[in-house]
């Protein structure tokens, strides 16, 4: 699969040499010239990096970042922070609000492709967290000293969907019981409720706690199923 890559430049010239270099190795790029179009867009998308410059009218790049980092769907999206500050005051700052990786202006095709070809690592773990894979399953919700079963629809590494009802609004704690194909007993999972569907019936769960074994479990079964 390929990676979902948003660059937020301001110089039309940068935006477009950044757009084909990381093109070029297949990724899905979409280019904005505008910090706050990026802002409202980072709140209903999710992207497997994100590409920011840190010099930006309107929304500079902190501010963005630090909205980026309060996104539901991209608070662990990697962020490249691009930028022609080499004041270490400025990168402490930069990584201080949720900078994963840091590029120096000028940029360049070869500089550009070095920085993507190390950052895409984990870009792709990235990615892999949010993939979504059927899973017909009967699912135990312990709220509290409450007890909701509910039936699983899908399943990623980072959270489930599951049909259910009386299970709390959002950032609900739950202890989910649950069991994927391979495992020959259940896995225990803490997670928070992340959003309710109550006209479909459907709550989205948000893994918090994962016993390493479940977790690998959960990965293999995942991987299964996408090849």
């Amino acid at each position: 699969m390929s990676l979902k890559i948003l660059v937020v430049e301001d110089d039309p010239l940068m935006l477009d040499l950044m757009a084909q270099v990381l093109a070029s190795f297949e990724a899905q790029v979409r280019p904005l010239g505008d910090s706050e179009e990026a802002a409202a867009l980072v709140e209903r998308e999710r992207f497997d990096g994100i590409f920011l410059d840190l010099q930006m009218p309107k929304m500079n790049g902190f501010q963005l970042a630090g909205k980026i980092r309060q996104s539901p769907s991209n608070r662990s999206t990697p962020i490249v922070i691009v930028t022609g500050h080499d004041d270490p005051k400025v990168m402490a700052q930069a990584f201080a609000v949720g900078g994963t990786f840091f590029l120096q202006k000028p940029v360049d095709r070869p500089k550009l492709a070095k920085l993507f070809k190390i950052a895409r690592g984990i870009m792709f773990e990235n990615q892999r967290r949010y993939i979504r894979v059927p899973l017909q399953t009967e699912v135990t919700c312990e709220i509290g000293p409450k007890t909701v079963k509910g039936t699983g629809v899908n399943i990623s590494e980072g959270g489930i969907l599951i049909e259910i009802s009386g299970i709390g609004g959002p950032s609900t704690t739950v202890l989910l019981s649950l069991r994927v194909p391979g495992q020959s007993s259940n896995s225990s999972i803490t997670g928070v409720v992340a959003w309710v569907d109550e006209r479909k019936g459907r709550t989205g769960i948000q893994f918090t706690t994962i016993p390493p074994k479940d977790k690998q479990f959960i990965r293999e079964f995942i991987t299964s199923y996408l090849t």
